[in-house]
């Protein structure tokens, strides 16, 4: 037979294998990892565009949010390292930050963790030679830097713990409420902001002005400012200071509040005493045409006096009209007897 004749014959063995080899090598390249994948995993095949933050950049940032309480100045520590009672001690913060420790001197604690302060306290420890391995615990007896300072016209002023998310009036309230000489302002200074301090307005109803009720943070500084007072002395029913509860207190509004003015008031001679950069000054007050509407009214400022002298013949006149008056009661008296 010749070599063409067997040709059709081996003709599907030959297809067979070509498909069978095709078939495995397909098989096989599915079944075997790519080497590329291995070298470089999908979380590696894109470097990160922004470094991870460093310890004391995340530090900052919870501080930041108030999620990560901080040492500061005045509060009181109580720090042992263990198994070693010797170097037990209790120490407040210093207006430097710095507290004091046996063996390795003085310590700035101020603005960090408690964990943070930990570690650098081991770390001198360690450097220096003075413990092994040393384990040191530190504790926070009174926290001072954790709470807001109170000021000013309150009942029981003081440093006042910050928990949770306290807002204005629940710290002075905590307080006692305000003083009768408390004003309409509040200034709260943010220990992170104490060159900028913000100035609060009250109203006469706190639940008037519910945008006054602003948040504190630990080391806030609050102070309720006493109420600016204009004085009226003389010749009125009661002689007395008024605090200005708004900017629009004036000469007429302060004699009502004083009863208005006695017989032996001098109407054409009172007095606005004011004292401003240049020492004392004195205003002339038309009072009587103030009250029969021929002159204006005049606003007064935070410390004025407003005097309201005696008129001398008013008073030699009463004073005579009373003698006749005794004088008359005695003779009728004798006329009795």
């Amino acid at each position: 037979m010749s070599s063409l004749a067997r040709i059709p014959t081996r003709l599907p063995y030959i297809l067979v294998a070509f498909f069978s080899t095709v078939l495995f090598s397909a098989m096989g390249t599915a079944q075997e990892p790519s080497p590329k994948l291995e070298q470089k995993p999908a979380e590696q095949s894109f470097p990160s565009a922004v470094p991870a933050p460093s310890p004391s950049a995340a530090s900052q940032a919870a501080d930041e949010t108030g999620a990560t309480p901080r040492l500061g100045t005045g509060d009181l520590l109580e720090i042992s390292v263990y198994n070693v009672p010797e170097l037990t001690t209790k120490s407040r913060l210093g207006n430097t930050g710095d507290v004091y420790l046996p063996l390795v001197d003085y310590v700035h604690l101020a603005g960090l963790t408690v964990e943070e302060a930990q570690a650098l306290i081991e770390k001198r420890l360690s450097d220096g030679g003075f413990v092994k391995n040393p384990h040191v615990t530190l504790n926070v007896d009174q926290s001072v830097s954790q709470g807001a300072s109170l000021l000013g016209e309150v009942a029981r002023p003081g440093v006042y713990p910050i928990i949770g998310e306290p807002r204005l009036f629940d710290v002075i309230s905590a307080a006692g409420g305000f003083t009768s000489s408390a004003g309409r302002s509040i200034t709260v200074t943010h220990r992170n902001q104490s060159d900028k301090p913000v100035t609060v307005p009250l109203s006469r109803k706190l639940s008037d002005n519910p945008a006054s009720n602003i948040s504190v943070s630990p080391g806030d500084t609050i102070l309720v400012h006493k109420a600016d007072v204009v004085y009226v002395v003389g010749e009125v029913g009661r002689p007395s200071g008024f605090t200005m509860d708004s900017d629009n207190l004036t000469v007429l509004k302060v004699v009502a509040l004083a009863g208005g003015t006695t017989r032996f008031a001098k109407m054409n001679d009172v007095r606005i005493i004011r004292k401003g950069p240049n020492g004392m000054t004195e205003t002339p007050v038309q009072l009587k045409k103030m009250l029969q509407a021929k002159v204006a009214d005049i606003p007064l400022k935070a410390d004025d006096i407003l005097f309201v002298p005696s008129s001398l013949s008013k008073v030699v006149m009463t004073r005579s009209v009373d003698a006749a008056v005794q004088a008359a009661s005695a003779a009728s008296i004798v006329a009795i007897h």
